[in-house]
């Protein structure tokens, strides 16, 4: 096993470790009196399932318009991606000029029990409120409380996105 030693400036290395790290893909969306927003993240973990209620985090750079929405709204879905979805990662993280409400646009969406916006037929879907926002250095830890989920039948793979490009869950027989 090669190490390569510490340097000064560990953020290309740290930067380069994470992209070979596996994540699936969601795009969170919200609504309410901060305005619809959405985008696209890879940092979506479950923090519990035996609180009041279930519970997830999420994370996203504060200068993203969309925190500061959800701040507002203190509501997101967080809508993990089937493995053919990437169009809508793509359309969500603004890789084709799309900005503000204009996301939205051609994406199948419908209102969800808190009122943010879901992606129809996502793998996974998160309904959720807000019930912990810390800013950490240079992103907002979003905690939501899980109010509902969305389980599609058949169970389709997540999008994956690794080694700075997506990618398939390949299944062993």
């Amino acid at each position: 096993m090669t190490t390569h030693p510490v340097t000064n400036d560990l953020r290309p290395q740290f930067l380069e470790a994470m992209s070979r790290m596996a994540a699936s893909v969601s795009v969170l969306t919200t609504d309410g009196p901060g305005g619809p927003a959405g985008l696209t993240i890879s940092s979506l973990t479950s923090v519990s399932a035996d609180g009041r209620a279930p519970s997830i985090l999420a994370c996203i750079h504060h200068q993203s318009p969309a925190a500061a929405a959800i701040m507002a709204n203190r509501v997101f879905s967080a809508n993990v991606l089937r493995h053919d979805q990437a169009h809508i990662s793509d359309r969500f993280s603004g890789r084709h000029g799309a900005k503000g409400a204009d996301k939205f646009e051609g994406i199948d969406i419908e209102v969800g029990d808190t009122g943010a916006a879901r992606i129809k037929r996502a793998a996974v879907t998160f309904d959720c409120r807000v019930v912990t926002a810390l800013l950490w250095e240079t992103h907002h830890l979003f905690v939501g409380e899980v109010v509902s989920v969305i389980l599609p039948d058949p169970v389709d793979a997540p999008l994956i996105y690794a080694a700075r490009g997506y990618r398939k869950l390949l299944q062993e027989e």
